[in-house]
């Protein structure tokens, strides 16, 4: 299943290249699109602000079929404060904005799987597919807003993975 998770977390990163090129993070020296992989990065205390956080949360086969296909519950974490010039008052607009972002990046709701251990990447055989997300509630915490939304991925199993 890593390389549906590798290849479901490139597709929203150049997607949201294109969405949002503005969108943003400065993780360990370099700029990078504001997207990235819970268990990818080092432990953070607290979730950062202004970017998509990508944590999966739990995994299912279905063996019946003539190929083995895999599913992975994903949850796309993502909290603002707003921006300084408004002195947070915008926190509101900023979360719709994301949520925006969130629906303009898991469309189309599939891409090619890749392997991303060959470099560059290698095209496999077979797509990478998910639901429509699913949305959680806000959640205030002092001057934080928080949503997440939920999206099931699948794909088959190749030979080798």
């Amino acid at each position: 299943m890593q390389n549906a998770k590798d290849s479901f977390y490139m597709a929203l990163r150049a997607r949201l290249v294109v969405v949002n090129p503005e969108r943003t993070i400065l993780l360990r020296g370099a700029v990078r699109p504001g997207i990235l992989v819970e268990e990818a990065e080092a432990p953070f205390s607290q979730l950062p602000t202004d970017v998509f956080v990508l944590r999966w949360t739990a995994l299912g086969a279905d063996m019946d079929l003539s190929s083995t296909m895999a599913a992975a519950q994903c949850e796309i974490l993502y909290a603002t404060c707003g921006t300084q010039s408004f002195g947070g008052l915008d926190r509101g607009r900023a979360l719709s904005e994301m949520d925006e972002e969130v629906l303009a990046i898991v469309q189309p709701f599939h891409t090619l799987k890749c392997n991303y251990e060959a470099t560059p990447p290698a095209a496999m055989l077979t797509q990478v597919f998910w639901d429509e997300p699913s949305f959680a509630p806000i959640v205030t915490l002092r001057d934080r807003l928080s949503r997440g939304a939920t999206v099931m991925v699948y794909s088959y199993q190749e030979q080798g993975e």
